[in-house]
């Protein structure tokens, strides 16, 4: 017997039993597309709502002209099925969704019908480009919504959509299972073959063959109880839904999309420094080939991208000198963002780093220990950037005949000239600026860094990400804009891969929860992947001025396990630097974007740095899948503010993450933590294990309320991984985090 789901009305055969996952090449439908709901008033990519209630039918053959107010509508009275609220999609269809290759889209639809008949739903997709549709059917849930999912298997664009129909053999199989009057089923049998008969003609080969044969079993001489159990048997359901009737069929009014990236878009560790401070001696200007030195120790710390600050040209006119001095010195070097000087520009190399040769050896030797090298595009000129004397008029101009520098008053940036997307020879400048990209590209580099992505032009950045991802599909992009949040996920939208977030200025435990649940659970997880970092040269927060150790370890754990992107600015976080300029300031004294700041690997890996401790939560990081993707948090009550728990599990949970912190960098803090024990896929009624996978210790627990106490002075934070089915602490497998 079928198994019966009941959506609305007893009579309700929307479910009818679930197929097999059948995946189908099916070409584009060539009938006219018929309207899911002519009361929205929606044709293709238009929305319009008729403003009247007036309407005219004119007949045809096989379709109307339905006049409603000062629209005509173009349907098929025939096509029954209605489509609506198709998810995910991102503002009605316009921009894409994101995926990583091997991911599921999981697709769901409001799909229903008059009456009691049953439909077939089924999920749409293909590669961009391509004409015919692969298919897999939906399955009910309740309330008329379906769901069905595809795999994205290549880096690149997908297309997806709906379709249904009325489905004259789901509704008689339905009924077959349930009449129990011989005449009933007799008739009913009868009306079964006459269906397999036209699905056998609109087959070939073995399968026309096999369907005829069956419609003649149906009416045969045979028991009519096995007759019924032919027509309820599984193969006919296989070889109906193959020829099924789709004359009536109707797709979903958008074809939506989808943008695959590969893994490192999801899931990566970055390490940012600034070449020039990398010599081995102080005082010494780091070249390409001294930063090749640092590469088996970020390697081996478990970093997979190394991002530098800009390495072109720095201009000389308006150069600041050491904490941003408008009075540099005559060996001040100058801030890396202000581009361009007698040297060249933006597809050039700063000369004392070395040549264009050295650094694509650099970026070939980063690629054999596994790191991609990223690059900070900043779109803003030196004054002597050779784009100021060839294309003035990329520029604004003041009154007084001089170039409006970059200004965010009361802060001025008299070295740094910002472009004019109001040009009106902005496709000149947008083409210019595309050709930088593929420059770098050309150069081995695929990872960039954007540089306040906000203050340029949004159709340019739709347009040059398309565009370099059509050559380059694997291309990253990280908006580097702390801004509004609408604009910051605009860009997103647009085609960022990876955005900056607020985490850096999120310390409670109520304003991270609130936080992570809107980038986790919210409309934008769709399409906003969040890249966590504790500090950036321009960043000292206070949590870190005043936190001391404690409160770098405890940030850097949010950091890399509540989000699988993070990264920090490194060597003055390994160091853990933590004096502002002055009071009040996220500005770093003695900054690192004025001036060359030596450190050495022997301070480096000393005792006073966090090496070690980086290394092993990048570690734990590499050998726990669930904390390779943001969309398993779940957070955990405590009866402290001062702790914040939370977890994250694979999708079967064959691995759970469970982590403590306590957000107090100068007090033990303690608490009861009741668990989820659902989302961490644990049996109430059996104790569990947790390991320490920061400090080798394990516990067995049990049910949902435990005791946890951290004293910051020892270890500020847990990461547990979660073992299921123990008895007693001795019984488990020796395994590493």
């Amino acid at each position: 017997m079928a198994k019966k789901v009941m959506s609305g009305d007893e009579g309700s055969k929307s479910a009818e039993p679930t197929l097999p996952v059948d995946k189908r090449s099916v070409e584009p439908a060539k009938s006219t597309p018929s309207i899911a709901d002519p009361a929205a008033v929606a044709v293709g990519k238009t929305q319009q709502t008729a403003t009247n209630t007036g309407s005219v039918l004119v007949a045809g053959e096989n379709t109307a002209k339905i006049k409603l107010g000062t629209q005509t509508l173009t349907t098929d009275g025939r096509k029954r099925a209605v489509i609506e609220s198709v998810s995910p999609q991102v503002d009605a269809g316009r921009f894409p969704i994101k995926r990583v290759a091997g991911e599921t889209v999981i697709v769901e639809a409001d799909v229903f019908t008059d009456g009691h008949d049953a439909l077939y739903c089924a999920v749409q997709y293909r590669r961009q480009g391509e004409t015919a549709w692969q298919e897999v059917p939906m399955r009910a849930l309740v309330n008329d919504r379906w769901r069905g999912e595809f795999q994205v298997q290549e880096v690149g664009r997908y297309e997806y959509t709906v379709c249904a129909w009325v489905d004259a053999f789901k509704s008689w199989r339905h009924d077959l299972g349930r009449w129990e009057q011989a005449e009933d089923v007799a008739l009913s049998l009868r009306m079964g073959a006459e269906l397999a008969t036209k699905a056998s003609q609109r087959a070939s080969g073995a399968d026309a063959q096999w369907l005829a044969n069956r419609a003649k079993e149906l009416v045969g001489d045979q028991d009519m109880e096995y007759r019924r159990q032919l027509g309820l048997d599984a193969e006919l359901v296989r070889q109906m839904y193959r020829h099924a009737d789709r004359q009536f069929e109707i797709q979903y009014d958008k074809i939506l999309s989808v943008v695959v990236d590969d893994e490192r878009a999801r899931f990566s560790t970055w390490y940012e420094m600034f070449p020039r401070s990398c010599g081995s001696t102080p005082n010494q200007h780091g070249t390409f080939k001294d930063c090749e030195t640092w590469l088996p120790r970020l390697a081996t710390m478990g970093f997979d991208v190394l991002y530098f600050p800009p390495i072109h040209p720095i201009g000389r006119i308006n150069r600041k000198g050491k904490n941003n001095t408008l009075t540099p010195g005559p060996d001040d070097v100058g801030s890396p963002w202000a581009i361009g000087a007698e040297e060249g520009g933006h597809k050039s190399i700063l000369p004392a780093l070395g040549t264009l040769e050295d650094f694509r050896h650099l970026v070939e030797k980063a690629r054999e220990l596994g790191i991609d090298i990223a690059l900070d595009i900043a779109l803003q000129c030196a004054p002597d950037h050779p784009y100021v004397k060839e294309h003035p008029d990329w520029f604004r101009w003041r009154p007084d005949g001089t170039v409006q520098y970059a200004e965010n008053p009361p802060k001025k940036y008299q070295d740094i000239y910002p472009f004019n997307f109001e040009t009106s020879d902005w496709k000149a400048l947008w083409e210019e600026i595309k050709s930088i990209f593929e420059f770098w590209v050309a150069q081995g580099v695929r990872i960039f860094r954007v540089d306040n992505p906000h203050t340029k032009s949004f159709a340019m950045w739709e347009w040059l990400i398309a565009e370099i991802k059509k050559n380059t599909p694997n291309a990253i992009f990280l908006a580097e804009a702390f801004t509004r949040p609408k604009v910051m996920h605009r860009l997103a939208k647009l085609g960022y891969t990876q955005s900056y977030t607020y985490y850096t200025w999120r310390n409670t435990r109520w304003e991270l929860i609130e936080y992570l649940n809107e980038l986790t659970k919210g409309p934008g997880r769709e399409y906003f992947r969040p890249n966590f970092w504790p500090n950036t040269p321009d960043i000292l927060a206070a949590s870190l001025q005043y936190g001391g150790r404690a409160g770098f370890m405890s940030r850097l754990v949010m950091a890399a396990t509540m989000t699988a992107n993070y990264g920090i600015y490194g060597p003055a976080f390994e160091m853990l630097e933590h004096i502002a300029v002055k009071p009040g300031s996220e500005e770093y004294l003695d900054s690192e974007k004025y001036q060359i700041r030596y450190r050495s690997f022997q301070d480096l890996d000393g005792p006073k740095g966090l090496r070690d401790f980086i290394t092993l939560v990048n570690l734990i990081r590499k050998r726990n899948p669930a904390l390779q993707s943001d969309w398993g948090l779940r957070f955990h009550d405590v009866d402290n503010e001062q702790i914040i728990c939370y977890s994250k599990a694979t999708a079967k949970h064959s691995n759970v993450i469970l982590v403590v912190v306590n957000l107090d960098p100068n007090y033990t803090q303690s608490g009861w933590a009741s668990l989820d024990l659902a989302a961490l896929g644990v049996d109430p009624q059996q104790p569990f294990q947790v390991h320490d996978l920061l400090s080798g210790s394990r516990y067995i627990w049990n049910g949902p309320r435990n005791y946890i106490e951290l004293n910051p002075s020892r270890m500020p934070a847990h990461i547990f991984r979660i073992r299921s089915r123990v008895q007693t602490e001795q019984d488990f497998n020796s395994f590493s985090g």
